[in-house]
């Protein structure tokens, strides 16, 4: 289940776009369906001042960070949760083992986590001899398949529903007819054996709150509320940048979060985890261990400007407004977090070497500014990455001489109509290929035929 890197990314679109033409479908009929719902849920409230309000509360929280984490630490501790402090994965990884040696673990249930896959908690578990299911549906899906997720929210909306119905044919002899609802029972059932046996319930957390030392959970299945709740040890692994300070700014996040993802006004499950279970408790865990997950998050916020993408709530907004993400879903991008917010933390958080070419992964469109519950500057950001590329060497040499040579041109009028005279006479079909800045444009795209005439041409015509 591991990704491939981001530097495999033109490969693995490429090949996307050319091998698996499925995966355009299912992902476009998805994101088309979420992003009409997302629209109709904005317009029942006043989006621009909760958006507005949502920025205010998650930048006020990056920038006082460090109090407002001491302050959640110290309130986990009273509400009886232990607390530990991972500033890398191979951190949070030797975390969980000391847990799972220490208590015997041998089964173990799993609520859908992003920060769980940016980790590689799966195959640590695995390689500890630990029986781990995901029980997220999607997230369910892909284990059986043994592939990453392809979206922050909906993991599986690469596969068709004839893939699932092939699956859940082949594992547990469902007829190939079924449906959508038979497919959810069958898992349902399988699910819920896993969930009685589990010794070790694992999650992430949506939001942190400083003020109560609460982890925030949404979720639409009731899963991630049986993995908290039936096996003997919950952990929580939970990004640093998840803090928020009050209780009452959850009543907003939640709301906004929800609208922003899956176009409902709340999700179907919300639970406020405050720690074990106390007694006269009939249920809950006997020990919640809180891992606090640091790897590249502060990094990142030190950047003056790209600190402002730690502000996401992981709704996938952008990813479903993204013309480039939609056509090939998330695999090509080569890490956990794909599309746009994926190519504007993969730099902060990996670093920019690493994180190539995915800042050029966007047209710059902008659709992604408007539908952000928290309004990330992503474009902005894009550029800001960009322009360290090319600060680091990182870019195609061929492409930059290119971009000077135009730059030159630009600057003298009669070198540059020369020029564009001569290349309105060369086919771009054909004569783009040979172009550096061109290339790779047409590499992927039908050219358009050339003008017969300049814009200044056509602009003094129309003006005369």
């Amino acid at each position: 289940m591991s990704f491939s890197g981001p530097k495999h990314y033109r490969v693995e679109s490429a090949k996307s776009l050319k091998d698996r033409p499925s995966v355009r479908a299912s992902v476009t009929s998805a994101t088309d369906t979420f992003n009409a719902n997302r629209s109709d849920a904005y317009s029942q409230i006043d989006s621009d001042l909760w958006r507005d309000w949502a920025r205010d509360v998650k930048s006020h929280a990056l920038t006082n960070l460090d109090q407002y984490l001491e302050q959640a630490e110290t309130q986990l501790l009273a509400n009886g949760a232990k607390v530990h402090w991972a500033d890398t994965a191979h951190d949070a990884l030797r975390l969980l083992e000391e847990i799972v040696r220490d208590h015997g673990i041998s089964t173990a249930v799993k609520a859908k986590s992003m920060l769980s896959e940016e980790l590689g908690i799966n195959e640590h578990l695995e390689d500890l001899g630990v029986h781990v299911r995901e029980t997220d549906l999607g997230e369910y899906i892909i284990q059986l398949i043994g592939e990453p997720p392809s979206h922050i929210v909906g993991p599986a909306i690469h596969r068709s529903l004839e893939d699932c119905q092939r699956l859940f044919h082949e594992k547990f002899g469902t007829p190939l007819d079924d449906g959508p609802d038979a497919l959810a029972a069958t898992a349902r059932e399988a699910l819920r054996e896993e969930f009685l046996a589990a010794d070790l319930g694992i999650s992430g957390g949506n939001f942190l709150v400083a003020e109560t030392g609460t982890v925030a959970l949404i979720e639409n299945e009731g899963n991630i509320r049986l993995s908290t709740s039936l096996p003997r040890v919950h952990i929580a692994l939970v990004g640093i940048e998840k803090i928020v300070p009050r209780l009452e700014d959850v009543s907003g996040f939640v709301q906004l979060t929800s609208r922003a993802a899956t176009g409902q006004p709340i999700g179907n499950f919300f639970s406020l985890i405050q720690g074990p279970k106390r007694d006269g408790d009939i249920d809950g865990p006997e020990e919640v261990h809180v891992i606090l997950v640091d790897n590249g998050r502060t990094r990142l916020l030190a950047d003056d400007k790209a600190w402002e993408a730690l502000r996401c709530v992981r709704c996938g907004a952008c990813l479903n407004i993204c013309p480039v993400y939609r056509q090939t879903g998330g695999h090509p991008y080569g890490w956990t977090y794909s599309g746009p917010i994926g190519a504007i933390i993969a730099p902060g958080m990996l670093g920019i070497e690493e994180a190539m070419p995915l800042p050029y992964a966007s047209s710059l469109c902008g659709a992604c500014v408007d539908e952000c519950p928290v309004r990330i500057p992503i474009p902005e950001l894009l550029l800001h990455w960009r322009e360290k590329a090319v600060e680091k060497g990182l870019t195609s040499a061929i492409e930059s001489a290119g971009i000077k040579a135009y730059t030159k041109a630009a600057e003298r009028p009669a070198i540059f109509r020369a020029a564009g005279a001569m290349l309105r006479h060369i086919p771009l079909e054909a004569g783009g290929r040979a172009l550096p800045i061109l290339s790779d444009w047409v590499k992927e795209r039908s050219a358009p035929k050339s003008s017969k005439k300049s814009f200044m041409q056509q602009w003094k015509e129309g003006i005369e």
